[in-house]
């Protein structure tokens, strides 16, 4: 077992301020963190549990972890109406309210969850914490390890399972037993579904959404493709490009990697009925540096993406993805399912080329008391952050019993 460094004295961590409260403090950064969340950005609506040392799959031990999570709605006094909201890959835990300093981008499932909506925060308890591994609050590749230095090349291999395991000593802090309703899409329907496997008996309700319990060669390979775009490029420095004084790191390669993904997460028909093949404006793409109006489109995502978020953070998370797989050690997905217990929605979307429906829809083959659908959108895999009547009616309907 090789153990991360001794635990470190919080005492100089940052404050808690801006009217946040919990029981723990925000990992105390670096100088220089790239496109990470920094404390000097403002703590906003966050709030930060310590959940001490983790022991991981791989045999290390991260010490000191933080958890940064957001929260809405009152807890029951019998603490059983809880809501686990599990973010994709470059989401946080901002799922409602505005972008600002402290929050740099807007809520992004505001039309899901709230007074009102299908997870009602007049009835339920939401939260939703920013992922082990992630770059908004909780200890990623940018926190500082036990020397001081930001972690970098040195942060540790992540597992789902590890993730899920610091989300359930988060649970253990806030004294809740049991969940109403883990929920996910992407990268958080990897989670839930591990959630739904690991505990059963903390689930009571399991929402998974263009999701599926196990990597694919194809979500493998657009990983890698990915993952070699930030390490070729030269400002990546092997992963150790905080506080080198040269810039913010690897963002050009972050951007690229930005572009593969934002392509996969959409549908070839949409991209063509929105942009054509028509030039940028008056850019003349003939000229060498001109610009299609497709090509603008995924300029803009490559830069605000490398505006918000570390490079080391997403090479973290895209390999937690690519190594993720429910069955691993249990006797395979099939078999691993069947311990789920929780009242179980999983939806497909049937553009989605990156979670194809007969991928997902293994999920619900095996998971019993599962109820199974397939939305229909133009948009691809998307289209789960975006409002849908069908998606919200079966949310509607598993939070009814």
């Amino acid at each position: 077992m090789t153990i991360l460094g001794e635990h470190r004295d919080l005492d100089a961590a940052v404050s808690v301020q801006d009217g946040a409260s919990g029981p723990g403090s925000p990992a105390p950064s670096t100088g220089s963190t790239g496109g990470a969340w920094h404390p000097r950005h403002g703590i906003g609506e966050r709030r930060f549990a310590g959940i001490g040392a983790l022991a991981l799959e791989s045999g290390a031990v991260l010490p000191d972890v933080t958890l940064a999570y957001e929260s809405w709605g009152r807890l029951d006094e019998d603490r059983g109406n809880a809501v686990l909201v599990l973010h994709a890959l470059t989401g946080d835990s901002h799922l409602r309210g505005p972008a600002g300093r402290s929050h740099p981008s807007a809520g992004w499932w505001e039309e899901m969850v709230g007074p009102g909506r299908p997870i009602d925060t007049d009835r339920f308890h939401v939260i939703a914490p920013n992922v082990l591994g992630g770059c908004q609050g909780s200890t990623g590749p940018s926190s500082p390890a036990p020397d001081g230095r930001a972690f970098g090349s040195r942060f540790p291999v992540l597992t789902t399972r590890d993730q899920v395991a610091a989300e359930r000593r988060l649970r253990e802090q806030l004294g809740i037993e049991r969940w109403a309703l883990v929920i996910g899409g992407s990268m958080g329907g990897m989670r839930a579904l591990e959630w739904g496997v690991s505990y059963p008996e903390e689930v009571e309700r399991l929402a998974v959404i263009a999701s599926s319990a196990r990597a694919t060669a194809d979500q493998i390979a657009w990983n890698n493709a990915q993952i070699a775009s930030i390490r070729l490029d030269p400002e990546f420095r092997g992963g150790d490009y905080y506080d080198t004084g040269t810039g913010d790191g690897p963002r050009t390669g972050l951007g690229i990697a930005r572009r593969i993904a934002h392509t996969t997460y959409r549908t070839a028909e949409e991209l063509e009925d929105r942009f054509g093949n028509r030039p940028q404006g008056q850019e003349d793409p003939f000229d060498g540096r001109g610009r299609h109006q497709v090509t603008s489109y995924l300029d803009h995502h490559a830069g605000k993406l490398a505006r918000r978020f570390d490079a080391n953070s997403y090479l973290t998370l895209a390999e937690t993805m690519s190594t993720h797989d429910v069955g691993r050690g249990r006797g395979g997905a099939a078999i691993a399912l069947q311990r789920v217990t929780a009242r179980t929605l999983v939806v497909a979307i049937d553009s989605d080329r990156l979670f194809p429906p007969a991928l997902v829809q293994e999920a619900a083959l095996h998971i019993p008391r599962s109820a199974w659908h397939v939305a229909s959108s133009p948009i691809g895999h998307d289209a789960f952050l975006l409002t849908h009547p069908g998606l919200e009616k079966w949310i509607s309907e598993l939070l009814a019993v």
